[in-house]
């Protein structure tokens, strides 16, 4: 039996929990309520990443707390996904097909946003009968094998080669490129805003003639909303934004208001061959599980009834009249998600630093290293704007 005497949290956390990175940040977290995030010894971190965008309302919103407390109260897990007529699903199901356009009408839960692009992939394929699967370069889909052969540049993934074939690239916001989606092509997965390259919104016109080309080649278009859905671009996803319907649409992050809980969706046409030739196309032990329904159907029915996202636009544009000054390079936005362009890394890391000294909590891109991370909650207040804004440009002047 092994011993662990006197040892701290910390120390606890570096043995036994894996690690992605040398010098993770090491935040103790004893509880969270709102916009913030508060440690054993009573210090609040304002939230200003939302959790890499999960945390929509905040930490603990009381009425995803109250849905998810019923929940437990009445059952969690039952049998594996799309066997159990469970009222959290389908409550679920019929409120956000609701909100979705047509023919978007067929949901599958799943735990997270790497499971909905992996379900979404093999969907394009099984229903094209297509093998070729097309991304723009830069883009975050996830980090299993499938979703993460998605993924150029091929730093982080080079380690783990050979991973899916199958795969090309195309660059985001180039119409000439195009051209290479072709009768081969079973689906193009594009992020409506590219997020972690920095938050790179689409050109005019962009998304509808990338529809047009996937109509014309029969092929499908995959929306990934994983980052862009539930509210974070001022429209409840990011497709009403751009007035451009896909053929399959990927959630999770701000889905569940801080609990676990992904999902693609499409039409009840497509969706269907998951269930023949073979049956059980597409199956999950935990998607879909009652206490995580739960906590996005009270997410979801907080954003339809408050107002949180039509005030978006007006915090949006607070954040770019305040964060001004010679060393920010560039702004750049969509909603409430928002990329502030440094100098370097090495600065980044300097202001990312002194914001979580001040109680901040900031955080960079995967492809862009050299940008600031903002990405709130929707709650956030003017008055938190305005101080968070006013630790950054602190933190810049150093």
């Amino acid at each position: 039996m092994k011993k662990h005497t006197n040892l701290s949290k910390r120390q606890l956390f570096l043995q036994h929990v894996a690690q992605t990175s040398p010098s993770p940040l090491m935040i103790e977290i004893e509880r969270a309520e709102g916009m913030y995030l508060f440690d054993p010894n009573g210090k609040a971190y304002l939230d200003l990443i939302a959790g890499i965008g999960v945390s929509s309302l905040g930490h603990r919103h009381p009425a995803v707390e109250k849905a998810v407390k019923e929940q437990l109260g009445k059952y969690w897990h039952t049998l594996v996904y799309g066997e159990y007529v469970l009222s959290p699903q389908v409550e679920l199901a019929q409120l956000l097909t609701k909100q979705l356009p047509d023919p978007l009408d067929s949901i599958y839960f799943v735990n997270s946003g790497s499971e909905a692009t992996e379900g979404a992939m093999k969907l394009a394929k099984r229903y094209t009968g297509r093998p070729e699967i097309m991304a723009c370069k830069k883009a975050y889909h996830g980090s299993t094998q499938g979703s993460a052969s998605l993924m150029w540049p091929k730093d982080f993934t080079q380690a783990y080669h050979p991973l899916l074939p199958g795969i090309r690239h195309i660059e985001f916001n180039c119409e000439k490129c195009l051209k290479k989606i072709s009768q081969k092509t079973a689906a193009v997965i594009v992020e409506p805003v590219q997020a972690e390259w920095g938050i790179r919104p689409p050109a005019e016109g962009y998304l509808k003639k990338l529809r047009r080309r996937c109509d014309e080649t029969g092929t499908l278009l995959i929306f990934d909303e994983v980052q862009t859905g539930f509210g974070r671009t001022g429209h409840l996803f990011a497709m009403q934004r751009y007035d451009v319907t896909p053929d399959i649409v990927l959630m999770a992050k701000g889905m569940g208001g801080g609990m676990p809980i992904g999902a693609f969706c499409s039409s009840q046409e497509v969706m269907q061959v998951l269930s023949h030739n073979p049956i059980l196309g597409h199956i999950t032990t935990f998607g879909g599980h009652p206490v995580s329904c739960a906590a996005s159907l009270a997410t979801l029915k907080v954003l339809l009834q408050e107002d949180y996202i039509s005030q978006v636009e007006k915090k949006e544009a607070l954040f770019r009249s305040l964060l001004k000054h010679p060393k920010i390079i560039e702004v750049r936005s969509a909603g409430l998600m928002m990329g502030v362009q440094m100098e370097s890394f090495d600065f980044i890391q300097k202001v990312i630093g002194h914001c979580l000294e001040k109680g901040l909590i900031t955080d960079w891109f995967l492809f862009n290293s050299e940008t600031l991370r903002i990405a709130p909650p929707l709650i956030i207040s003017e008055e938190e704007i305005r101080w968070a804004c006013g630790i950054i440009l602190e933190a810049v002047e150093l």
